[in-house]
């Protein structure tokens, strides 16, 4: 198993969570938005904002578009946002801590 599609899996919810407190946005830019940062496949991210729907932390609606049907955006709750907020200070002590461990190791 490819160990970066792991990371991958990690990461994709915080980076979701957080574009999408940046501003609400719908599901083909969510999956732009995200690859100008890691790649990830488009069919990753549609079960993600299931989940993240039903859970709470997003809710939807339907807009208008000038380049075709209306598109379903994905708003952040206020549930959402504290659940952000945890993620994002969980994957900073994260990453600090195995960068920490790596900086160890490469003393040795």
């Amino acid at each position: 198993m490819d160990i970066s599609i792991q990371f991958k899996k990690g990461a994709l919810e915080i980076c979701v969570l957080v574009l999408i407190h940046e501003k609400d946005r719908y599901g083909y830019e969510l999956a732009q938005s995200v690859s100008e940062h890691i790649e990830v496949a488009e069919g990753a991210l549609y079960p993600l904002l299931r989940r993240l729907v039903n859970e709470g932390h997003c809710t939807t609606y339907l807009q208008e578009s000038s380049e075709g049907p209306p598109r379903k955006y994905y708003k952040l709750t206020p549930q959402g946002e504290i659940h952000m907020k945890k993620l994002v200070v969980e994957w900073k002590r994260f990453v600090s801590n195995v960068a920490n461990l790596i900086e160890r190791g490469n003393h040795l």
